[in-house]
């Protein structure tokens, strides 16, 4: 056990940078972000994360937004297991019939003021699954819906900047990056 602490610890740190254009373009979202967060929720916000039926591609993309590369928690985003101390619900994924109701539980079972950012275009409208006998579409559909990050699927960064959206106070369209 020792000798692995000793490794860990000599070897420090070893990750690839981002590209510099990626670099800013996070740093700036981020700086943003952190204001935002720190302004409205006085402390860093918890997220929690559900899977409602999707192919995994947008998954691996929000987990990749909280990676050594993005490093989200520098900006105040902190994932949860319980959506007890969940201030965001990050969901991804067509709705399947058999994830409705524990989709609903999880949204009633966060304390309020609850924020929706739904990942994809499966989580917007159902994508290429659309809706039928074992999907029932959209995000929307099943529990109110505050922010849609678009893409199939979207780049961590784009993760990033939507869930800034929905920390941020309504804005008039037009303004920002359309994500």
């Amino acid at each position: 056990m020792l000798r692995i602490l000793r490794q860990i610890f000599s070897t420090g740190i070893v990750t690839e940078p981002l590209s510099p254009a990626e670099e800013s373009r996070i740093t700036v979202t981020g700086a943003l972000l952190e204001k935002k967060i720190e302004r409205r929720f006085q402390r860093s916000v918890a997220i929690r994360f559900v899977d409602a039926g999707s192919c995994n591609a947008c998954e691996l993309e929000a987990h990749a937004a909280n990676n050594p590369f993005y490093n989200s928690e520098r900006f105040g985003i902190h994932f949860t297991a319980s959506p007890r101390f969940a201030d965001i619900l990050l969901v991804t994924g067509p709705v399947s019939i058999n994830m409705e109701t524990a989709l609903k539980r999880t949204y009633n079972a966060m304390p309020g003021p609850k924020l929706v950012v739904a990942i994809g275009d499966c989580g917007r409208d159902g994508g290429v699954f659309g809706c039928g006998y074992a999907s029932a579409g959209g995000v929307g559909n099943v529990i109110p819906v505050d922010v849609y990050v678009t893409g199939c699927p979207p780049a961590p960064s784009q993760i990033i900047h939507g869930i800034l959206r929905a920390v941020s106070p309504a804005r008039k369209t037009g303004d920002g990056p359309g994500f």
